[in-house]
Protein backbone atom coordinates (compact mmCIF):
# COMPACT_ATOMS: atom_id res chain seq x y z
CA UNK A 1 0.00 0.00 0.00
CA UNK A 2 1.13 3.29 -1.08
CA UNK A 3 1.85 5.80 1.86
CA UNK A 4 2.84 9.15 2.93
CA UNK A 5 6.05 9.10 5.27
CA UNK A 6 6.48 12.66 6.81
CA UNK A 7 9.51 12.34 8.45
CA UNK A 8 12.29 12.92 6.09
CA UNK A 9 14.01 16.37 6.44
CA UNK A 10 16.75 18.00 4.86
CA UNK A 11 19.74 15.81 6.52
CA UNK A 12 18.28 12.61 8.15
CA UNK A 13 14.91 11.21 8.88
CA UNK A 14 13.48 12.32 12.08
CA UNK A 15 9.64 11.77 13.64
CA UNK A 16 7.55 11.65 16.20
CA UNK A 17 7.05 7.83 17.72
CA UNK A 18 4.91 6.22 16.53
CA UNK A 19 2.26 7.97 14.28
CA UNK A 20 5.32 9.21 11.81
CA UNK A 21 8.14 6.92 12.40
CA UNK A 22 7.17 3.19 13.57
CA UNK A 23 8.27 -0.04 12.49
CA UNK A 24 6.46 -0.29 9.08
CA UNK A 25 8.25 2.42 8.35
CA UNK A 26 11.38 2.08 9.65
CA UNK A 27 11.23 -1.36 7.35
CA UNK A 28 10.30 0.76 4.03
CA UNK A 29 12.85 2.84 4.67
CA UNK A 30 15.66 0.26 5.20
CA UNK A 31 14.45 -1.58 2.05
CA UNK A 32 14.45 1.66 0.10
CA UNK A 33 17.78 2.32 0.95
CA UNK A 34 19.02 -0.90 0.01
CA UNK A 35 17.61 -0.79 -3.18
CA UNK A 36 19.01 2.81 -3.63
CA UNK A 37 22.87 1.94 -2.63
CA UNK A 38 22.70 -0.94 -4.45
CA UNK A 39 25.12 -2.77 -2.48
CA UNK A 40 26.21 -5.92 -0.21
CA UNK A 41 26.91 -4.84 3.06
CA UNK A 42 26.00 -2.08 5.43
CA UNK A 43 26.84 -1.02 8.93
CA UNK A 44 23.76 -0.51 11.09
CA UNK A 45 24.18 0.98 14.39
CA UNK A 46 21.59 2.76 17.27
CA UNK A 47 21.27 5.06 20.15
CA UNK A 48 19.60 4.15 23.78
CA UNK A 49 16.55 5.29 22.94
CA UNK A 50 13.55 2.89 24.30
CA UNK A 51 11.77 2.98 20.63
CA UNK A 52 15.71 2.17 19.15
CA UNK A 53 15.98 -1.12 19.41
CA UNK A 54 12.73 -2.16 17.79
CA UNK A 55 13.25 0.19 14.82
CA UNK A 56 16.70 -1.24 14.11
CA UNK A 57 15.05 -4.55 13.97
CA UNK A 58 12.74 -3.51 11.32
CA UNK A 59 15.33 -1.77 9.27
CA UNK A 60 17.67 -4.90 9.55
CA UNK A 61 14.95 -6.82 8.21
CA UNK A 62 14.62 -4.32 5.19
CA UNK A 63 17.99 -4.94 4.43
CA UNK A 64 17.89 -8.36 5.09
CA UNK A 65 14.89 -9.39 2.70
CA UNK A 66 16.56 -7.23 -0.02
CA UNK A 67 19.76 -9.36 0.21
CA UNK A 68 22.34 -6.92 1.92
CA UNK A 69 24.43 -8.19 4.72
CA UNK A 70 23.83 -6.17 7.91
CA UNK A 71 27.46 -5.07 9.91
CA UNK A 72 26.02 -4.56 13.27
CA UNK A 73 27.57 -2.37 15.63
CA UNK A 74 25.31 -2.06 18.47
CA UNK A 75 24.90 0.38 21.27
CA UNK A 76 26.89 3.32 19.51
CA UNK A 77 27.61 6.66 18.62
CA UNK A 78 26.49 8.35 15.03
CA UNK A 79 30.20 8.70 14.89
CA UNK A 80 30.99 5.07 15.46
CA UNK A 81 28.57 4.28 12.18
CA UNK A 82 30.64 6.70 10.08
CA UNK A 83 33.35 4.96 11.57
CA UNK A 84 32.65 1.54 10.65
CA UNK A 85 31.38 2.15 6.76
CA UNK A 86 34.80 3.70 6.60
CA UNK A 87 36.78 0.67 8.54
CA UNK A 88 34.63 -2.01 7.13
CA UNK A 89 34.59 -0.82 3.67
CA UNK A 90 31.19 -1.16 3.74
CA UNK A 91 28.68 0.52 0.91
CA UNK A 92 26.95 2.33 3.97
CA UNK A 93 25.61 2.75 7.04
CA UNK A 94 22.53 3.40 9.20
CA UNK A 95 22.45 5.44 12.33
CA UNK A 96 18.77 4.64 14.32
CA UNK A 97 19.27 8.13 16.33
CA UNK A 98 17.47 11.30 17.20
CA UNK A 99 20.09 12.70 18.75
CA UNK A 100 18.76 15.33 21.16
CA UNK A 101 15.09 15.19 20.17
CA UNK A 102 12.34 14.82 22.82
CA UNK A 103 12.03 11.05 24.03
CA UNK A 104 8.92 10.52 22.16
CA UNK A 105 11.35 11.00 18.84
CA UNK A 106 13.50 8.71 16.63
CA UNK A 107 15.25 9.22 13.67
CA UNK A 108 17.84 7.47 10.74
CA UNK A 109 20.70 9.06 10.01
CA UNK A 110 22.24 7.75 6.00
CA UNK A 111 25.37 7.25 4.56
CA UNK A 112 27.12 5.68 1.89
CA UNK A 113 30.60 4.37 1.09
CA UNK A 114 33.39 6.54 2.92
CA UNK A 115 30.78 7.58 5.06
CA UNK A 116 29.33 9.97 2.92
CA UNK A 117 26.09 11.84 3.67
CA UNK A 118 23.05 10.63 2.15
CA UNK A 119 20.69 14.19 2.67
CA UNK A 120 17.71 15.33 0.20
CA UNK A 121 20.37 16.73 -2.49
CA UNK A 122 22.14 13.11 -2.30
CA UNK A 123 18.87 10.92 -2.18
CA UNK A 124 16.85 10.96 0.67
CA UNK A 125 14.09 12.21 -2.12
CA UNK A 126 14.88 9.00 -4.00
CA UNK A 127 14.82 6.88 -0.75
CA UNK A 128 11.54 8.26 0.23
CA UNK A 129 9.69 7.73 -2.93
CA UNK A 130 11.05 3.86 -2.99
CA UNK A 131 9.66 3.69 0.53
CA UNK A 132 5.87 5.23 0.26
CA UNK A 133 5.64 3.03 -3.03
CA UNK A 134 4.34 -0.36 -3.34
CA UNK A 135 7.36 -2.20 -4.70
CA UNK A 136 9.54 -3.68 -2.50
CA UNK A 137 13.51 -5.19 -2.80
CA UNK A 138 13.25 -8.67 -2.68
CA UNK A 139 16.04 -11.14 -3.00
CA UNK A 140 16.42 -14.73 -3.75
CA UNK A 141 18.78 -15.59 -1.32
CA UNK A 142 18.05 -13.16 2.28
CA UNK A 143 21.34 -11.32 3.79
CA UNK A 144 22.95 -12.14 6.57
CA UNK A 145 22.56 -10.01 10.39
CA UNK A 146 26.25 -10.12 11.56
CA UNK A 147 26.92 -8.71 15.31
CA UNK A 148 30.56 -6.82 14.52
CA UNK A 149 32.92 -5.23 17.23
CA UNK A 150 34.77 -1.70 16.03
CA UNK A 151 34.67 -0.34 19.20
CA UNK A 152 38.96 -1.10 19.92
CA UNK A 153 39.75 -0.22 16.11
CA UNK A 154 37.45 3.11 17.16
CA UNK A 155 39.39 3.69 20.31
CA UNK A 156 42.67 3.85 18.71
CA UNK A 157 41.61 5.88 15.58
CA UNK A 158 40.51 8.53 17.70
CA UNK A 159 43.86 8.14 19.87
CA UNK A 160 45.88 9.07 16.58
CA UNK A 161 44.59 12.46 16.78
CA UNK A 162 46.54 13.48 19.67
CA UNK A 163 50.02 12.87 21.11
CA UNK A 164 49.33 10.76 24.17
CA UNK A 165 52.51 11.34 25.37
CA UNK A 166 52.07 15.44 25.49
CA UNK A 167 48.70 14.80 27.95
CA UNK A 168 48.94 16.22 30.95
CA UNK A 169 46.81 14.76 34.27
CA UNK A 170 43.96 17.19 33.48
CA UNK A 171 40.78 17.06 35.56
CA UNK A 172 38.05 17.21 33.43
CA UNK A 173 33.73 16.78 33.74
CA UNK A 174 32.59 14.92 31.25
CA UNK A 175 28.52 14.82 30.96
CA UNK A 176 27.49 12.46 28.81
CA UNK A 177 23.68 13.15 29.59
CA UNK A 178 22.21 9.79 29.64
CA UNK A 179 23.28 9.61 26.17
CA UNK A 180 25.69 6.92 24.37
CA UNK A 181 28.61 9.46 24.78
CA UNK A 182 29.53 7.47 28.09
CA UNK A 183 30.31 4.82 25.96
CA UNK A 184 33.35 6.10 24.31
CA UNK A 185 34.81 8.20 27.30
CA UNK A 186 34.83 4.66 29.03
CA UNK A 187 36.79 3.39 26.54
CA UNK A 188 39.36 6.20 25.83
CA UNK A 189 39.30 6.76 29.58
CA UNK A 190 42.13 3.65 30.13
CA UNK A 191 44.26 5.04 27.63
CA UNK A 192 44.54 9.17 28.83
CA UNK A 193 46.02 10.34 31.85
CA UNK A 194 42.97 12.21 32.74
CA UNK A 195 40.83 12.34 35.91
CA UNK A 196 37.31 12.20 34.21
CA UNK A 197 34.12 13.49 36.38
CA UNK A 198 31.74 12.34 35.00
CA UNK A 199 27.72 12.90 34.93
CA UNK A 200 24.94 11.24 33.59
CA UNK A 201 27.24 8.68 31.96
CA UNK A 202 25.40 5.46 31.77
CA UNK A 203 23.08 5.45 28.59
CA UNK A 204 19.06 5.73 29.87
CA UNK A 205 16.49 6.01 27.23
CA UNK A 206 14.17 7.35 29.96
CA UNK A 207 16.20 10.55 29.94
CA UNK A 208 15.97 10.76 33.49
CA UNK A 209 17.87 14.32 33.65
CA UNK A 210 16.32 15.68 30.72
CA UNK A 211 16.74 15.30 27.18
CA UNK A 212 20.78 15.44 26.11
CA UNK A 213 20.92 18.86 24.28
CA UNK A 214 23.35 21.22 25.66
CA UNK A 215 22.49 24.32 23.78
CA UNK A 216 19.75 24.91 25.92
CA UNK A 217 20.74 26.79 29.10
CA UNK A 218 18.86 24.85 31.42
CA UNK A 219 21.03 22.36 30.69
CA UNK A 220 24.62 23.76 30.74
CA UNK A 221 24.17 24.49 34.39
CA UNK A 222 24.65 21.60 35.87
CA UNK A 223 28.25 20.78 33.93
CA UNK A 224 29.23 24.54 34.98
CA UNK A 225 28.80 23.63 38.59
CA UNK A 226 30.70 20.74 38.89
CA UNK A 227 33.51 22.40 36.98
CA UNK A 228 33.48 25.01 39.61
CA UNK A 229 33.00 22.54 42.59
CA UNK A 230 35.78 19.89 41.41
CA UNK A 231 38.25 22.63 40.38
CA UNK A 232 38.23 21.21 37.32
CA UNK A 233 40.51 22.23 33.48
CA UNK A 234 37.29 22.14 31.67
CA UNK A 235 34.03 20.57 30.70
CA UNK A 236 32.43 19.01 28.16
CA UNK A 237 28.72 17.71 27.29
CA UNK A 238 27.35 16.18 24.15
CA UNK A 239 24.12 15.36 22.72
CA UNK A 240 22.66 12.43 22.58
CA UNK A 241 24.49 10.74 19.50
CA UNK A 242 27.57 13.02 20.54
CA UNK A 243 28.32 14.13 17.13
CA UNK A 244 28.61 17.35 18.69
CA UNK A 245 30.48 18.49 22.04
CA UNK A 246 30.22 21.52 23.59
CA UNK A 247 32.90 23.47 26.28
CA UNK A 248 33.25 24.96 29.64
CA UNK A 249 36.16 26.68 30.91
CA UNK A 250 38.02 26.26 34.03
CA UNK A 251 35.65 28.55 35.57
CA UNK A 252 32.35 27.33 34.19
CA UNK A 253 31.73 29.62 31.17
CA UNK A 254 29.70 28.57 28.47
CA UNK A 255 31.95 28.69 24.82
CA UNK A 256 30.51 29.21 22.02
CA UNK A 257 31.16 26.51 19.28
CA UNK A 258 32.33 29.18 16.93
CA UNK A 259 35.64 29.85 19.42
CA UNK A 260 36.18 26.24 19.15
CA UNK A 261 35.98 26.46 15.15
CA UNK A 262 38.79 29.08 15.35
CA UNK A 263 40.79 27.21 17.84
CA UNK A 264 40.40 23.78 15.96
CA UNK A 265 41.59 25.31 12.89
CA UNK A 266 45.16 26.83 14.51
CA UNK A 267 45.74 23.60 16.31
CA UNK A 268 45.88 22.02 12.61
CA UNK A 269 47.24 25.33 11.03
CA UNK A 270 49.83 24.28 13.62
CA UNK A 271 50.50 21.27 12.80
CA UNK A 272 50.33 20.89 9.02
CA UNK A 273 50.78 24.57 7.67
CA UNK A 274 49.21 25.99 4.95
CA UNK A 275 46.27 23.39 5.06
CA UNK A 276 42.92 24.55 4.02
CA UNK A 277 39.93 25.15 6.38
CA UNK A 278 36.64 24.93 5.77
CA UNK A 279 33.43 27.30 7.73
CA UNK A 280 30.04 28.53 7.58
CA UNK A 281 28.80 31.72 7.00
CA UNK A 282 27.03 32.45 10.25
CA UNK A 283 30.05 33.72 11.70
CA UNK A 284 32.95 34.62 10.22
CA UNK A 285 35.83 37.12 11.51
CA UNK A 286 37.46 35.42 14.24
CA UNK A 287 38.19 32.24 12.08
CA UNK A 288 39.64 33.89 9.24
CA UNK A 289 41.59 36.74 11.29
CA UNK A 290 43.14 32.69 12.97
CA UNK A 291 43.42 31.13 9.27
CA UNK A 292 45.26 34.30 7.71
CA UNK A 293 47.19 34.99 10.36
CA UNK A 294 48.63 31.00 10.29
CA UNK A 295 48.99 31.31 6.81
CA UNK A 296 46.33 28.82 6.26
CA UNK A 297 43.18 28.72 3.25
CA UNK A 298 39.85 29.68 4.38
CA UNK A 299 37.54 28.60 2.43
CA UNK A 300 33.11 29.12 3.06
CA UNK A 301 30.55 26.44 2.41
CA UNK A 302 26.80 26.66 3.03
CA UNK A 303 25.73 25.12 6.55
CA UNK A 304 24.76 22.17 7.45
CA UNK A 305 26.78 18.87 7.03
CA UNK A 306 25.99 17.40 3.80
CA UNK A 307 27.38 21.23 2.17
CA UNK A 308 30.49 21.35 5.00
CA UNK A 309 31.65 17.78 3.84
CA UNK A 310 31.06 17.81 0.07
CA UNK A 311 33.36 21.36 0.00
CA UNK A 312 36.36 19.58 2.08
CA UNK A 313 36.54 16.98 -0.24
CA UNK A 314 36.02 18.33 -3.24
CA UNK A 315 39.44 21.31 -1.86
CA UNK A 316 41.12 18.19 0.61
CA UNK A 317 40.20 20.44 3.79
CA UNK A 318 42.40 19.08 7.07
CA UNK A 319 39.18 20.66 9.14
CA UNK A 320 35.88 22.00 8.91
CA UNK A 321 33.92 23.75 11.68
CA UNK A 322 30.12 25.16 12.29
CA UNK A 323 28.86 27.21 14.69
CA UNK A 324 26.66 25.15 16.03
CA UNK A 325 29.61 22.68 17.00
CA UNK A 326 30.08 20.14 14.29
CA UNK A 327 33.52 19.16 13.53
CA UNK A 328 34.65 17.65 10.70
CA UNK A 329 38.40 16.00 10.00
CA UNK A 330 39.32 15.02 6.66
CA UNK A 331 41.14 11.83 8.37
CA UNK A 332 37.74 10.26 9.44
CA UNK A 333 36.52 10.35 6.22
CA UNK A 334 35.75 14.24 6.02
CA UNK A 335 32.41 13.25 8.48
CA UNK A 336 31.87 14.88 12.12
CA UNK A 337 32.72 13.73 15.37
CA UNK A 338 32.21 15.09 19.14
CA UNK A 339 35.24 13.35 20.59
CA UNK A 340 37.85 14.24 18.57
CA UNK A 341 37.19 18.05 19.48
CA UNK A 342 37.99 17.55 23.23
CA UNK A 343 41.32 15.43 22.90
CA UNK A 344 42.41 17.95 20.71
CA UNK A 345 41.68 20.83 23.10
CA UNK A 346 42.97 18.91 26.14
CA UNK A 347 46.28 18.36 23.91
CA UNK A 348 46.61 22.40 23.62
CA UNK A 349 45.80 22.77 27.24
CA UNK A 350 48.86 20.32 27.94
CA UNK A 351 51.11 21.36 25.46
CA UNK A 352 50.51 25.23 26.08
CA UNK A 353 50.42 25.93 29.53
CA UNK A 354 47.40 27.87 29.13
CA UNK A 355 43.78 27.59 30.33
CA UNK A 356 40.69 27.13 28.10
CA UNK A 357 39.70 30.62 28.96
CA UNK A 358 43.47 31.98 28.38
CA UNK A 359 43.39 30.44 24.79
CA UNK A 360 39.66 31.97 23.49
CA UNK A 361 39.61 34.74 26.11
CA UNK A 362 41.51 37.51 23.40
CA UNK A 363 39.32 35.78 20.65
CA UNK A 364 36.34 36.56 22.32
CA UNK A 365 37.17 40.41 23.59
CA UNK A 366 38.34 40.75 19.48
CA UNK A 367 35.35 39.10 17.92
CA UNK A 368 32.00 39.38 20.18
CA UNK A 369 29.27 37.74 18.62
CA UNK A 370 25.71 37.17 19.96
CA UNK A 371 25.41 33.21 19.45
CA UNK A 372 22.82 32.04 17.80
CA UNK A 373 19.24 33.53 18.53
CA UNK A 374 16.10 31.80 16.76
CA UNK A 375 12.44 33.68 16.34
CA UNK A 376 9.34 32.51 14.73
CA UNK A 377 8.07 34.79 12.00
CA UNK A 378 4.88 34.09 9.85
CA UNK A 379 7.16 34.55 6.18
CA UNK A 380 10.59 33.45 6.53
CA UNK A 381 11.48 34.90 3.12
CA UNK A 382 9.57 38.28 3.57
CA UNK A 383 11.96 38.41 6.75
CA UNK A 384 15.19 38.04 5.75
CA UNK A 385 13.57 41.10 3.08
CA UNK A 386 12.63 43.47 4.96
CA UNK A 387 15.87 43.04 6.95
CA UNK A 388 17.86 43.17 3.89
CA UNK A 389 16.11 46.44 2.31
CA UNK A 390 16.82 48.15 5.54
CA UNK A 391 20.73 47.46 6.25
CA UNK A 392 21.78 46.95 2.35
CA UNK A 393 22.61 50.46 1.79
CA UNK A 394 24.58 50.43 4.42
CA UNK A 395 26.49 47.49 3.34
CA UNK A 396 30.42 47.25 2.10
CA UNK A 397 29.72 43.42 1.45
CA UNK A 398 26.40 41.48 0.99
CA UNK A 399 26.67 37.34 0.96
CA UNK A 400 24.03 35.09 -0.08
CA UNK A 401 25.31 31.70 0.49
CA UNK A 402 23.23 31.04 3.31
CA UNK A 403 20.40 33.60 4.04
CA UNK A 404 22.05 37.16 4.14
CA UNK A 405 25.08 37.91 5.45
CA UNK A 406 25.84 41.73 5.32
CA UNK A 407 28.81 42.87 6.19
CA UNK A 408 29.65 46.34 7.47
CA UNK A 409 33.03 48.07 8.38
CA UNK A 410 32.99 47.24 12.27
CA UNK A 411 29.87 44.72 12.38
CA UNK A 412 28.16 41.82 10.11
CA UNK A 413 25.83 39.54 10.35
CA UNK A 414 23.85 36.22 8.94
CA UNK A 415 20.02 35.76 8.70
CA UNK A 416 19.23 32.67 7.72
CA UNK A 417 16.14 30.15 7.95
CA UNK A 418 16.37 26.69 9.39
CA UNK A 419 16.75 24.15 7.48
CA UNK A 420 15.02 21.65 10.61
CA UNK A 421 12.47 24.00 12.04
CA UNK A 422 10.10 27.09 11.43
CA UNK A 423 12.12 29.47 12.86
CA UNK A 424 14.74 32.30 11.14
CA UNK A 425 18.24 32.13 12.83
CA UNK A 426 20.10 35.42 13.20
CA UNK A 427 23.99 35.80 14.42
CA UNK A 428 25.49 38.75 14.79
CA UNK A 429 29.28 39.57 15.36
CA UNK A 430 31.87 43.10 15.79
CA UNK A 431 35.33 43.97 15.94
CA UNK A 432 36.00 44.21 19.71
CA UNK A 433 32.66 46.67 20.48
CA UNK A 434 30.44 44.46 22.43
CA UNK A 435 28.11 47.11 22.96
CA UNK A 436 27.68 47.60 19.63
CA UNK A 437 27.18 43.76 19.28
CA UNK A 438 24.33 44.20 22.03
CA UNK A 439 22.56 47.43 20.17
CA UNK A 440 22.79 45.77 16.55
CA UNK A 441 21.02 42.20 17.69
CA UNK A 442 18.37 44.47 19.52
CA UNK A 443 17.98 46.46 16.35
CA UNK A 444 17.75 43.10 13.82
CA UNK A 445 15.32 41.95 16.82
CA UNK A 446 12.83 44.58 16.71
CA UNK A 447 12.22 43.99 13.10
CA UNK A 448 11.59 40.29 13.29
CA UNK A 449 9.37 41.14 16.05
CA UNK A 450 7.05 42.94 14.36
CA UNK A 451 6.89 40.55 11.41
CA UNK A 452 6.13 37.57 13.66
Amino acid sequence: MTIDITCFKAYDIRGQIPNQLNADVAYRIGNATAAFLNTKTIVVGRDMRLSSAELTDSVVRGLTEAGVDVLDIGLCGTEMVYFATMHLKAGGGIMVTASHNPADYNGLKLVREDARPISADSGLVEIRALAESDAREMAEQAGERRAVDIFDAYIEHMLGYVDVAKLKPLKLVVNAGNGCAGIALDGLEKHLPFELIKIHNEPDGTFPNGIPNPMLRENQAITAEAVIENKADMGIAWDGDFDRCFFFDENGGFIEGYYIVGLLADSFLEKVPGSKIVHDPRLIWNTLDIIETAYGHAIQSKSGHSFIKEKMREVDAIYGGEMSAHHYFRDFSYADSGMIPWLLVAELISTTGKTLSELVGERQAMYPASGEINRQVADVALAIQTVRDRYAPEAIAIDEIDGISLEFDDWRFNLRGSNTEPVIRLNVETRADKNLMHTKVGEILSILEKLA
